[in-house]
């Protein structure tokens, strides 16, 4: 008990480091955030608590669970960028503890705490956690039901037989005895249904589907000497044991025994009311939209250009789950080796692999792709990473000791080259901020005293000293770089002099609308297309119109004679582009525009 006491408290300590600190610092981040964020804001002005809106428009992107947790949280901490973002962050530290919960039961505690550390530390994980977007709310139903599946299928573990195989509480059945235990698990995936519609019940379903389906094959027979085969029977081998799971019988035997019925009944009780009462208020454009848009049209259709190869997932791991993806390919080696052997542990490899190679294998094949996607799968990926690093840092490694060596000269390079990109991008970008180079160091300076500790044959300190890295590393980035960049964004120049000018504006763009304008704005922003500027700001001395410089150009000589550029700022990260707003001058604005800004009649 005292040792579970300090596990959690270590785990929350760094986890309210991670993920909370300067989580309100930074504006809300075109464009995602500002959309969701927003149409909470405007959901709560319209008192109504069915119906998405944003921009005035109706939201078919999202369902409503993350708008309902934003709302609440504005009721509690008022209108701010924390509020939009604190059920994220603490969505995400619930999902690091599950995680732990599901180390726990299905390997031993320090495995555990290893898994839940590099969770929580890991740069996708935390980008969805930092985030007002419904990631973080799915990664934790979906990770949650999957603890519920596993808690009420395998018996905890006695303090003295922490390194046994996991033992099933019904012999001989890999999923839950109990109706209560299924319902919950359904309950939580039919949540994650109104966090991100069908994905929250069916991939969840398929991860622990896939794991019955090989833990209820019988044993095999067939005894074979394998150097003896030919590379074609090989072959033929490898690819029947891939099929071996999904033979009828085994396959309908092991759905039913999913309980099916619970499974539709308990999700559907759950998400079914608010998409009927959604339907019927929008006289089912909403559902019409999401499903045939934001389900079947990213399926079948690169969408916004979200498109890539089957190698699109492998690489994005690779990246998303940085620093521990480092360590990734001696990962695989030693749970693939631990599998051939059948060790204690199998079990619970084989359903991290299941979870890892449903999310990959599925998402690879719809045609739009999103590194968000995977994301999870992140609770597998560092449980997975966990048992190895526990392993290491015994010594009972079952991949060569050169590995992790290779994987802190790798972590070397990569903090060098942040110390060197950095500051030559922000020059080109955020001037005045080339000091953010520094936190290349991090990493850097970590991997370098890793090395050594590494050489010196002391894996536990070295290990240590990378998770360290870690949290350092991106509490720096997410907590204090984040804050520094957003000090760029100057589009409340524009919206200041919007409010200056007129107490009751108008306001549309031309060639360019972020979310944040709207949301820091307050009001509706009509995006121009088939109207042009000029007829628009002749209708009323309320009207303004915020465009590009470039855009200008197009039709600055169609302007009525009083409209002038009434404030300009830069466009954030596009160092080639300037907006500009457009509005009925006053005196005191044209004397300004003559002295400080460029006019449009020049």
């Amino acid at each position: 008990m005292k040792q579970f006491t300090g596990h959690l408290v270590l785990l929350v300590f760094v986890g309210v480091i991670v993920l909370f600190t300067n989580l309100g610092g930074s504006r809300l981040w075109d464009r995602d955030e500002p959309r969701n964020a927003g149409c909470a804001l405007e959901m709560i002005q319209r008192g109504d608590w069915v119906v998405p809106v944003f921009n005035a428009e109706l939201r078919t992107a999202k369902p409503v669970l993350l708008y309902w947790l934003i709302m609440s949280a504005y009721a509690v901490f008022g209108v701010n960028e924390f509020a939009a973002r604190f059920w994220s962050a603490a969505l995400g530290l619930g999902t690091v503890l599950a995680t732990y919960a599901i180390g726990r039961r299905l390997f031993n505690p320090a495995a555990a705490l290893w898994a839940a550390l590099i969770l929580c530390t890991s740069v996708m994980f935390d980008v969805a956690a930092h985030a007002a977007t419904p990631d973080s709310v799915l990664i934790f139903f979906a990770t949650l039901a999957v603890m519920t599946f596993v808690l009420g299928t395998f018996k905890p573990k006695a303090a003295d037989s922490e390194d046994a195989a996991p033992e099933l509480k019904i012999p001989h059945s890999y999923f839950p005895g109990l109706w209560p235990v299924a319902a919950v698990m359904y309950g939580l995936m039919g949540v994650a249904v109104l966090a991100k519609g069908p994905v929250g019940l069916v991939l969840p379903t398929a991860v622990i589907g896939m794991f019955l389906l090989i833990m209820r094959l019988p044993a095999s027979t067939q005894a074979a000497n394998v150097k003896q085969q030919t590379w074609l029977a090989r072959l033929a081998k490898w690819c029947l044991a891939i099929l071996r799971p999904f033979a009828p019988l085994n396959f309908l035997r092991t759905c039913w025994s999913m309980r099916p019925i619970t499974a539709l009944a308990v999700a559907l009780a759950v998400a079914l009311p608010w998409y009927v009462w959604v339907g019927l208020r929008t006289d089912g454009r909403w559902l019409h939209d999401f499903f045939m848009n934001e389900n079947i049209g990213r399926a079948t259709r690169p969408m916004e250009k979200h498109g890539g190869s089957l190698l699109y997932y492998p690489a994005a791991i690779m990246a998303g789950f940085f620093p521990w993806s480092l360590l990734l390919l001696p990962v695989v080696a030693d749970c693939v080796r631990r599998l051939k052997r059948r060790e204690s542990w199998s079990v619970g490899y084989v359903l991290m692999t299941c979870w890892v190679g449903v999310y990959v294998g599925l998402f690879s094949l719809a045609k739009t792709k999103l590194p968000s996607y995977v994301t999870p799968c992140y609770p597998a990926l560092a449980l997975l990473a966990g048992c190895f690093v526990y392993h290491w840092t015994r010594g009972t490694s079952l991949t060569s000791r050169w590995w992790p060596r290779w994987s802190f000269g790798v972590l070397t390079v990569v903090g060098l080259a942040f110390t060197i990109a950095v500051p030559l991008l922000a020059q080109r970008f955020l001037p005045g901020e080339e000091w953010l180079g520094a936190i290349g160091l991090i990493p850097l300076i970590g991997a370098i005293v890793c090395l050594v500790l590494a050489e010196r044959r002391r894996p536990f300190a070295s290990g240590v000293t990378f998770a360290t890295t870690a949290v350092a590393f991106l509490t720096a980035l997410f907590g204090f770089a984040a804050v520094r960049v957003d000090q760029h964004q100057e589009s409340h120049v524009l919206l200041a002099a919007i409010d200056r000018q007129s107490q009751h504006p108008q306001v549309a763009s031309y060639g360019c609308l972020e979310p944040s304008w709207v949301f820091y704005g307050g009001r509706p922003i009509r995006e121009l297309t088939a109207e042009s500027p000029s007829t628009f700001l002749a209708r009323s001395h309320d009207a303004f119109v915020i465009t590009t410089e470039s855009n200008l150009k197009q039709f600055h000589s169609e302007l009525p004679p009083d409209v002038h550029v009434i404030a300009a700022a830069p466009y954030f990260l596009k160092k080639k582009h300037k907006l500009v707003v457009l509005g009925h001058a006053t005196d005191a604005t044209r004397s300004a525009d003559k002295a400080t800004l460029p006019n449009v009649r020049r």
